[in-house]
């Protein structure tokens, strides 16, 4: 688990310099790391998203800048190569811990930014 989480810290570090579109204030609960079956998302406050999914047998692996949202959805990619990512049940408090549902997966808050604004 350790390995992952410096997987994705350092993937995150080195888009940095990329042409993200930093998270908007009223989006600011994607922030943070989420993890679901077989699937990581690391979304951080510049803009950053690094994204790791096992699914029948294949791994997929996304990293990129945010170019923007598409009402709950977020897009992900440079100039004209994208990805959409479907975002069914956005961020939400359930009990002690934060979920949404992203292409098809829950996920649950593992880790948030600590300069992200508070909820």
């Amino acid at each position: 688990m350790q390995r992952r989480h410096t997987f994705l810290a350092l993937l995150a570090t080195s888009l940095l310099g990329a042409c993200a579109q930093p998270v908007p204030a009223e989006k600011s609960k994607y922030i943070g790391e989420w993890e679901g079956l077989a699937m990581a998302l690391l979304i951080t406050q510049d803009g950053s998203i690094a994204y790791k999914r096992l699914k029948g047998g294949v791994a997929t692996s996304i990293s990129g800048p945010l170019k923007r949202f598409d009402g709950d959805n977020f897009v992900v990619g440079f100039g004209p190569v994208t990805t959409t990512f479907e975002v069914s049940v956005p961020p939400h408090q359930d009990g002690t811990d934060w979920k949404m549902t992203v292409d098809g997966v829950e996920l649950t808050r593992v880790r948030r930014s600590a300069d992200a604004d508070a909820t």
